[in-house]
Parts: C-alpha cells; sequence; structure tokens
C-alpha cells in the first residue's frame, strides 16, 4: 500500500516538472515565432540544408513546435489521454536529448533555443536538463495510469481545442505587432547608449556588434545617435529584398514628420547598395540609410520592417510595420504626444492579461467540472444506498413472512 502511494507521489512530481516545463518553452516560443525560425534556420545551415528549405516552411514549423510543446505540457498537466500524452512526451524528450548530444558535441550553433531569449544556456546545460527530464518521462510513461487527473475525460475535449486556439492566436499576434514579451536585450526601456559604453570599455554585453555606418560616406554615427538627448526614429530592415511594402505611404509619411519636426530618421539595414536603390526606386525613400549587422537587426526587433522611437539613447517604443502611428498619432511634436513617452505597460499587468484570458477560464472549468463529477457522485452513491436499503428492507420482510409461517 505505502510503496503504491509512493509510486503514485514520485509520477505525479514528475508529470508536473515535465508539464512546467513544457509549456513554459512552448509559451516562450509562441510569443516570439520569428526568433525561432530564426534558430531553425540556424540548424539547417549548419547541416547545409538552409537554401533548400523556404521562409514559409521554417516559419510554420516555429509555430507547430511551441503549439505542440504548449499544449502537450498542458495535457500533461490536467492527465489528459494519460498514456497517449505520456508516451508522446517520452518520444519528444527522447528526440531532443539526441538532438542536444549532437549540438554538445558538434557545437554548430552557441544554444539551442530551448527556452528562446528568456533563458539561454550552453550546450551541455541543455544536453544535461534533457538527460534529467528523459528520466522524468520515463518514470511518467510507466506509471502513466498514476497520474491524478484534474478534469473528467467528458471535459477534456473543451481543454485542448481552447488551449490550441489559445496558442495560434498567441503566436498570430505576435507575428502581425511584436512579441507579448520582450526576453532580448532590445526591449523597450533599454538604456542603449550606456549599455553600448560600457561594451566599448570591455564589458561582457550583447551590444558589442551594434554599429551604424552612414552609407553616403561611410561614417560610424553610432554615438551621435545614442548621445543624442531628443528623439531619435530608426526604421529596421535587415534585408529590405524581403522587407514588407504595404505600409509605404506610413513610412513616407514618419519620415516627413520627423523632417519638419526636426528629429534624426535613419533606416538600419545590412542589405547593400544595389537593394537599397532598388527599395528607393520601389518607394519613393528619401531617408538617409545606414549599414548595421544583420543579426543585431533582427534581435532589436522581430519585424521587416520596423520603427524603433529613442530618446536619450533610451528605447520608448516599437512598432511593427502593421502597427506604425498614423497622421492622428502624430498630430502634434513628440515632447506632446502619448507615444513620444514611455509605455505604462508592465510585466505584471501582461502577465494579468494571459491569466484572464487563459488561466481563469481553465481554472473555472475545472472547479465546475469537479463539482458536477461530486455531485454525480454523490447521486450514485444516494441512489445505491437507496437500493440497498430497498432490497434490505425486502429481505427483512421476506424473513418475517417466513416466521409467520
Amino acid at each position: 500500500m505505502k510503496s503504491n502511494i509512493l509510486k503514485k507521489v514520485v509520477v505525479n512530481i514528475a508529470r508536473v516538472v515535465l508539464a512546467v516545463t513544457l509549456i513554459f518553452s512552448g509559451f516562450v516560443k509562441a510569443v516570439d515565432p520569428l526568433g525561432t525560425q530564426y534558430k531553425i534556420t540556424d540548424y539547417l545551415t549548419a547541416l547545409e540544408l538552409g537554401k533548400y528549405v523556404p521562409d514559409f516552411v521554417t516559419l510554420g514549423t516555429s509555430i507547430l513546435l511551441s503549439g505542440f510543446e504548449f499544449v502537450l505540457g498542458v495535457c500533461l498537466l490536467f492527465a489528459i489521454q494519460r498514456r497517449l500524452t505520456s508516451l508522446l512526451t517520452l518520444l519528444t524528450m527522447a528526440v531532443m536529448t539526441v538532438i542536444t548530444l549532437w549540438l554538445a558535441v558538434a557545437n554548430p550553433v552557441s544554444d539551442c533555443g530551448c527556452f528562446g531569449d528568456a533563458i539561454v544556456l550552453t550546450n551541455w546545460q541543455t544536453f544535461g536538463k534533457n538527460i534529467v527530464l528523459l528520466l522524468l518521462s520515463v518514470i511518467v510513461w510507466r506509471g502513466a495510469l498514476h497520474m491524478v487527473r484534474f478534469i473528467s475525460q467528458a471535459s477534456q475535449w473543451i481543454v485542448i481545442n481552447y488551449t490550441m486556439v489559445f496558442i495560434l492566436v498567441v503566436s498570430g499576434w505576435s507575428l502581425y505587432d511584436l512579441p507579448y514579451f520582450d526576453f532580448r536585450p532590445y526591449h523597450v526601456g533599454t538604456n542603449l547608449r550606456q549599455g553600448w559604453q560600457r561594451t566599448m570599455e570591455g564589458a561582457d554585453l550583447p551590444y558589442a556588434d551594434l554599429f551604424m555606418e552612414r552609407m553616403d560616406d561611410g561614417e560610424d554615427i553610432t554615438e551621435e545617435l545614442l548621445n543624442n538627448p531628443g528623439y531619435v526614429l530608426l526604421l529596421v530592415s535587415p534585408h529590405l529584398e524581403t522587407a514588407d511594402d504595404s505600409q509605404l505611404d506610413l513610412l513616407n509619411q514618419m519620415y516627413e514628420y520627423a523632417e519638419d519636426n526636426g528629429y534624426p530618421f535613419y533606416c538600419l539595414t545590412a542589405s547593400g547598395e544595389q537593394a537599397i536603390s532598388n527599395w528607393r526606386e520601389t518607394t519613393g525613400a528619401e531617408y538617409p540609410f545606414c549599414q548595421t549587422d544583420d543579426i543585431v537587426l533582427k534581435t532589436v526587433i522581430r519585424s521587416n520592417p520596423g520603427l524603433l522611437l529613442l530618446k536619450d539613447g533610451v528605447i520608448i517604443r516599437k512598432w511593427s510595420h502593421n502597427r506604425m502611428p498614423d497622421e492622428y498619432a502624430l498630430s502634434d511634436r513628440l515632447e506632446n504626444l502619448k507615444i513620444g513617452k514611455m509605455p505604462i505597460d508592465s510585466i505584471p499587468q501582461k502577465i494579468l492579461v494571459i491569466v484572464l484570458w487563459y488561466v481563469l477560464p481553465l481554472l473555472v472549468l475545472t472547479i465546475a467540472d469537479r463539482l458536477w463529477s461530486w455531485t454525480h457522485w454523490m447521486r450514485r452513491r444516494h441512489k445505491t444506498k437507496a437500493k440497498d436499503e430497498g432490497e434490505t428492507q425486502i429481505t427483512k420482510d421476506e424473513n418475517e413472512n417466513v416466521n409467520e409461517t
């Protein structure tokens, strides 16, 4: 009896650890699908397969991978389809462990990207982590039926479908706008000037590759722009050849607004002169261009193109090409506008939104399901008790009749 209780406790602890890890891993990938796509491309490049796989395939793989991890983690947490879920978890961890062993030995990329940019591990640390998770998945697989259900089988389909819709919406919105949570070193609120100066002094910071060289004369104006005490607008496009040109009017309008109000405006790109010339011819762009490292630009903003607003060297706003401010938002100088100030949204507020839209509905469903199951069990128990009492009374009456006879 004690051994069964101990086994049940061990299985459920292992199940919760795996579930939380998969949910976190899937979510941080889902909020940054482009970042996951870049990592998949790195893998393919290391295998010399990058040129054979189109971008839409790597992006689709990014979205599916994050969704699979997240849904699998939720199924583990709720003990949905216990045998199938535990088997899929075991197979997933087995494959991931083999891949991370290759990463640790061959070192083709700097980190596996298992937790996006939220937690960066070395390849050997990742391999060690996966060994532990693989052992836990074996425990869960062997004791699948010991997993305690949090929800009845009748309600499982609601959890699965709602979870799939939720994680796809998260990925879709992050692609349309920007990552809901920004774990990179260029998030809103970052003091670029301070970080860049410390890198130049030899500090081990992720700004060492940040540079902005003017295309027309080759002058490095990084320090000039970061030390500007006022506003600076930076249009970011890692590669103009693949940049979205659906908002050309807003881009040109934004440049004219900057010119009229005396704000420096530059386009940062890693594209060459021919691509810049083609972009100017196609869009009618009159703004100046600066050469910058493409990896830095992809890290700065997950949009091609995207727009940054700096003030006194601090990133105070970021916009994707789908959400750029229009003439109604630019009705005055930035000093007098809301978009010229640091947004008030915070990490706790964003977490609260996730709780209200996903965690709370599932919590309410779970409580309602448990109450329904408990009520159903009480009814059955009452009927069984009444039936037993009735049968007992009949037997008693029969015995009395026999005695009377």
